[in-house]
Parts: C-alpha cells; sequence; structure tokens
C-alpha cells in the first residue's frame, strides 16, 4: 500500500490563519481543502509537503453570490454545491454540464472548485469552464488580495500563478445579458479524466453572436481558448456551417498528443465535434433563456 511520507497538519481557522502559516513554513508547506487531487500525489511521492494546512474551517471561501455583474464563487465552494446551485444553474449552465461528469459523488461532496484550478491539470473540466467565461481568480497573500485573468492564472501544467505564501480565495465570473453556455466532453468511463471536451460560452443580441468563448480540454491548447474559432464566431449569426467551421479551425489550432485515451486524430476529431455539439446548445439555449 502506498503511504505518503511524514508530514505535520495545521487546521487554519481563516484565512489569515492559513496565510500566517503559509508564511511561517514557506515552500515546505501545501494546502488542503477536499485532498483528491493533493494526496494522490503525496502517496505517489510527487509531492511532499512538511505541513499540510487544512481550510475547511475557513467558511469565508464558501459562497455563491450573484453580486451585480459578477457572480462570486468562494474557493472552497465543493463541487457538490456548484451541481445543486440554482444560481449557477442559471447563470452558468456550463458549469453545470460540467459538474455532472466529474468524478463521483464521493469526490464532488469533498472536492472544491479551488483545488480543481490550483492542480492546473491539463484534463481538469473546471479550468476550461472558467476560461470559456472569461473569469478571474483572486488570490490573497498577507500584503493584501490580487486579481488575476483566468489567461494568466495557469502558468503551465500543474503550474498557476499562486505563490507558495499565497492562496487563491475566490473566483469572479462576468454576467453579461444575452448570455448562455455549454459544455461536452468524451471519458472512457463515467467520470474519468477528458479524452477531450469543449466548453462554449456565448453572448447573443438580436440574433447575432457579439461575443464568444471557446474553452478545451486536454488536448493541449495553449492559453486555453481556442482564439481562432472564437474570431470567426463573433459577429456572426449563428447556423450548422458557422458550427462546422468553429469545430474545424479548434481542431486545427489544438495539438493533442498519442496516449493511452487515445490518438491525436481521435483527438483532434472529437475536439471538432464537441466545440460543434457546445456551440450549438449554447446558441438554443441563448435563444431560449
Amino acid at each position: 500500500m502506498q503511504v505518503p511520507a511524514p508530514f505535520e497538519y495545521a487546521r487554519a481557522t481563516s484565512v489569515d490563519h492559513a496565510l500566517e502559516l503559509l508564511a511561517e513554513h514557506g515552500e515546505e508547506a501545501r494546502i488542503i481543502a477536499g485532498g483528491h487531487s493533493l494526496l494522490p500525489m503525496m502517496k505517489l511521492r510527487l509531492a511532499r509537503p512538511e505541513l499540510l494546512i487544512d481550510i475547511n474551517d475557513c467558511a469565508e471561501l464558501g459562497h455563491i453570490t450573484e453580486d451585480g455583474d459578477t457572480l462570486r464563487i468562494g474557493a472552497l465552494t465543493r463541487h457538490a454545491a456548484l451541481l445543486a446551485s440554482d444560481t449557477i444553474g442559471r447563470l452558468v449552465p456550463m458549469m453545470v454540464d460540467a459538474e455532472r461528469v466529474i468524478a463521483d459523488p464521493v469526490v464532488r461532496n469533498r472536492g472544491t472548485i479551488g483545488g480543481s484550478l490550483c492542480q492546473a491539470d491539463p484534463g481538469e473540466d473546471l479550468s476550461t469552464v472558467c476560461d470559456a467565461m472569461f473569469a478571474d481568480v483572486v488570490i490573497h497573500g498577507r500584503d493584501g488580495g490580487r486579481t488575476v485573468p483566468m489567461s494568466d492564472f495557469h502558468r503551465g501544467p500543474y503550474e498557476t500563478a499562486v505563490e507558495p505564501d499565497e492562496i487563491l480565495t475566490e473566483i469572479r465570473i462576468p454576467l453579461r445579458p444575452g448570455a448562455a453556455s455549454a459544455y461536452e466532453k468524451v471519458e472512457r468511463r463515467v467520470g474519468d479524466w477528458a479524452i477531450a471536451a469543449a466548453g462554449v460560452s456565448v453572448w447573443m443580441t438580436d440574433g447575432t453572436i457579439d461575443d464568444v468563448g471557446i474553452g478545451l480540454t486536454a488536448v493541449g491548447l495553449d492559453d486555453g481558448l481556442a482564439t481562432a474559432a472564437q474570431d470567426a464566431v463573433r459577429g456572426r449569426a449563428p447556423d450548422e456551417d458557422l458550427y462546422a467551421e468553429a469545430g474545424k479551425l479548434a481542431a486545427e489550432q489544438c495539438a493533442p498528443v498519442d496516449d493511452q485515451r487515445g490518438s491525436a486524430t481521435y483527438k483532434r476529431h472529437l475536439t471538432a465535434e464537441l466545440t460543434t455539439r457546445a456551440l450549438r446548445r449554447a446558441v438554443e439555449r441563448a435563444r431560449t433563456a
């Protein structure tokens, strides 16, 4: 049986307390909430923190709040809470689509949106959702907070803009009229990492797509967004030809690799099809909103 290397444990009672512990222990400390990403890495000795800082008592990090033209989601919000939220379902249906295909109820009951984003796994679903919604994240250190756009948050696989003495506290999604979204995913089995997935948000006025975000999962896309497809869609009236064009451009921009989940050719095919489906469904939702 695999077990982690020895470590110390501390339970933070607030964000300020967690930041004090991080400042005291430096790069040898790691934040833990659900633990479904960090603990497996510790068992494999890919991560060997000397101190785990449990933030489950930091109540200020667990919220879903519609605040004017911004949806604010605390980093400690559980997957299950996102899936059950009427506010999320109404404002960001793509997030509900994604949550339905994330892991299993055990993981969804404990795992958090903050943990998912900070893991920065290329196959992680909620990162694509936040990319496609042009979300910002709020990061706090002892000197205060800073806001970082999702486009700058992920620095590479398993690397983020969060410094060792900082903590992700909130995700902020801009709310604009005429918005709708959808997420489509193919996986080997229920709850698995994506072979490929696409998340699309649209903002429509009088039958025209004013703006669009197209995010891809697990297919080697730099910065998370299919910019060529977005440029082709923006400012046009949607139809089947446009959906197919967007899918083709998204597939051309990504850079999948051959692995146990499938060949690069297969993943490009999936990317085109899933982008087409997600864009179509997002537009349908916008028309019926």
